[in-house]
């Protein structure tokens, strides 16, 4: 049974992501790991190239920046990274998704049960989004995403790359064909909110032009119009004690809590977000 991994990134260092762990969190359960690479200034290149294996294959793409509609440049390259695996799987994680080691027998085992029922297109992975530190979890974030796929031409990244759909009708696969998916029993660690403030708002600025151009919503634009971002939430996020997956320690062990929080049972302002968004543990 052979799998692929895919992602793709452009300015990982400017924007601070994690590609870096990411590609090395999937390692060890895929036979090759396809990167597709937009044209960059940060070094971002040369920073792909410095991870040691031969499982690692750089694509390098001139994306468009004139591509300014509801994110579906994201999809697009994603789709150029996937049409380079060769597996009969394919895991996709993006720049700041990791996985935990502990997960690597139950992704392999879901995989290798359903390798041979072509009825199952997809499993989906359990999320926890973490806010400005490292400590600090989102529960009111999505909870599951397909992050894996059968790789044999039937199924797209489509939108923003957010999620799967069925090519044939483009359906997503989570919501319109869940008959088609199951869980794979595993979580991914997604550190897209653990940044410095004004790196955080330029990484925004960037992603809204990819889906509005130059005009966003009234809600984004006065957002965008700061100088950096201030975690807003920060006092309602659910305290994490667990343990992050090993290729994240080193960032871990530098890093700081963002400010001091009370427990969120003692703030009255996480009462009315449940009541505003229902409690989501």
């Amino acid at each position: 049974m052979k799998v692929s991994g895919f992602s793709i990134c452009r300015n990982a260092v400017k924007f601070d992501y994690p590609i870096v762990e990411v590609i090395r969190s999937a390692l060890p359960i895929v036979d090759e790991f396809i990167v597709n690479v937009g044209q960059s200034d940060d070094g971002t290149l040369e920073l792909i190239r410095s991870i040691e294996s031969e499982k690692v294959r750089i694509i390098e793409s001139v994306w468009d920046d004139l591509m300014t509609k509801d994110g579906l440049l994201f999809s697009k390259e994603t789709n150029v990274a996937l049409s380079h695996c060769t597996g009969a799987w394919a895991l996709y994680l993006q720049a700041d998704e990791v996985l935990h080691e502990r997960d690597y027998d139950r992704v392999e085992r879901a995989l290798r049960v359903e390798l041979h029922n072509p009825q199952v297109l997809g499993f989906t992975f359990r999320y926890l989004h973490f806010y400005g530190d490292y400590w600090s979890a989102n529960p009111w974030a999505y909870h599951r995403a397909v992050r894996i796929i059968r790789n044999n031409g039937s199924v797209l990244s489509c939108g923003d790359a957010v999620g799967f759909c069925l090519k044939e009708d483009g359906g997503y696969l989570q919501s319109q064909h869940r008959e088609r998916v199951r869980e794979s029993g595993a979580t991914i660690y997604h550190y897209g909110w653990v940044k410095p403030g004004k790196v955080l708002l330029e990484k925004f600025r960037y992603q809204v032009a990819r889906h509005h151009g130059d005009n966003p919503p009234a809600e984004q634009a006065q957002r965008l119009s700061q100088e950096t971002f201030e975690f807003p939430d920060y006092s309602i996020m659910k305290e994490f004690r667990g343990r992050h997956p090993a290729v994240m320690a080193s960032r871990v062990c530098e890093a700081k809590r963002l400010r001091f929080r009370l427990n969120r049972w003692l703030n009255p302002r996480f009462y009315t977000a449940v009541l505003r968004r229902g409690f989501r543990g």
